[in-house]
């Protein structure tokens, strides 16, 4: 090859080099988000059933607004691999834009820092993200104002509160008026800016000379709250499920005997090396359980032990394959390892979800 051959195909490479290394550099500019739900206490009795946290709305964006994932929590991957930057992570239980009854909506919204070659773990709360009004209405009010209607306004809608309603009426957090109607005449009877997580009760009576002396709207302050955090699982183990460790917090509980664990049925067929996670399964005498039913990770599931018995007959993923996916609340001991990974034995009770 002549020297003016050599040249040309250096330059030539030349592109090519530069787009290889700006390929190797951006690469190393990537760093790991993980995304997790805290784990620790229950809901308050007070509240609603709490809603499942794989079918929260998981949204990860990047400081542009563009979408690096939207879609249900449960189905989202383990971690994401992104370029260095801030990304903005929020889940939600549901979507709430309008006033609507017994619609509690859960969620956090958190701002991650992406550097490259770190994992960065986002653990997200759950609080009550809208607030909340319920009225007691007095028998004395019907009897004074027969023909009246009571509504509960805000800037995004209004619901009309009958005198029979005993629900919450929920709203995006703001000013929330209470509006009688009568004979085609509206009035504000009370105004009140509600914050998240807050639910506020209003007694609504007549004065001492009925309908002449006018409504009375007064703070009910025994019946009004605002909620603490919403932390998904348990945290205590215990004799009960409502104190039951996740996957997570189990495998950080070795030693700990009679509690209670829970999790999503995601495999089986374990070995010292691996399991499997989709049907149809061979083995009847084990499981395994992780915190998220997409998960297809050994080293992130706790192994279940399915001793001969009513249990193994009941739980194994041979005769029972419609189990795949489920929630279970496991009744056992957590030991450090049970096929390399930390697992559940002498299994006594379980609860299907």
């Amino acid at each position: 090859m002549t020297m003016k051959k050599i040249l040309l195909t250096l330059i030539a490479a030349i592109p090519l080099l530069a787009s290889c290394d700006t390929l190797m550099q951006t690469f190393g500019r990537q760093g790991i988000l993980q995304v997790r739900f805290a784990s620790g206490t229950v809901p308050l009795t007070r509240s609603p059933a709490f809603p499942d946290t794989n079918e929260f709305i998981l949204t990860v964006t990047d400081a542009k607004g563009n979408y690096i994932y939207d879609g249900k929590y449960g189905a989202s991957k383990d971690q994401f691999e992104l370029d260095e930057g801030t990304y903005t992570v929020s889940a939600r239980s549901c979507d709430f834009e309008e006033p609507k009854f017994d619609q509690p909506q859960y969620g956090d919204v958190q701002v991650a820092s992406i550097k490259a070659g770190k994992t960065t773990v986002v653990t997200l709360a759950c609080v009550q993200m809208n607030a909340g009004i319920r009225l007691r209405i007095a028998p004395e009010f019907l009897t004074a104002f027969p023909g009246a209607s009571l509504f509960l306004k805000a800037a995004s809608g209004k619901l009309m509160y009958g005198y029979s309603e005993k629900r919450i009426a929920y709203f995006i957090p703001g000013t929330v008026n209470l509006v009688m109607s009568e004979g085609g005449e509206d009035k504000t009877l009370f105004t009140r800016r509600l914050e998240p997580q807050q639910v506020l009760t209003l007694g609504v009576n007549v004065g001492a000379g009925g309908a002449a002396s006018g409504v009375q709207v007064q703070v009910d302050t025994t019946r009004n709250w605002v909620d603490d955090n919403f932390i998904i699982g348990g945290g205590g183990g215990g004799g009960k499920t409502d104190d039951a460790y996740s996957v997570p917090d189990a495998k950080g509980h070795t030693g700990e005997q009679d509690v209670w664990v829970y999790g999503y049925i995601v495999g089986g067929d374990l070995s010292s090396s691996k399991c499997s996670f989709e049907a149809p399964f061979s083995s009847r005498t084990n499981l395994v359980l992780a915190a998220k039913s997409s998960c297809r990770e050994k080293s992130s599931c706790l192994s279940v032990q399915l001793a001969k018995g009513d249990i193994r007959d009941e739980l194994n993923l041979v005769d029972h394959p419609e189990l795949l996916g489920k929630q279970v609340f496991l009744r056992g001991d957590i030991v450090e390892s049970y096929y390399g990974i930390p697992g559940i034995q002498n299994i006594s009770e379980y609860k299907i979800k």
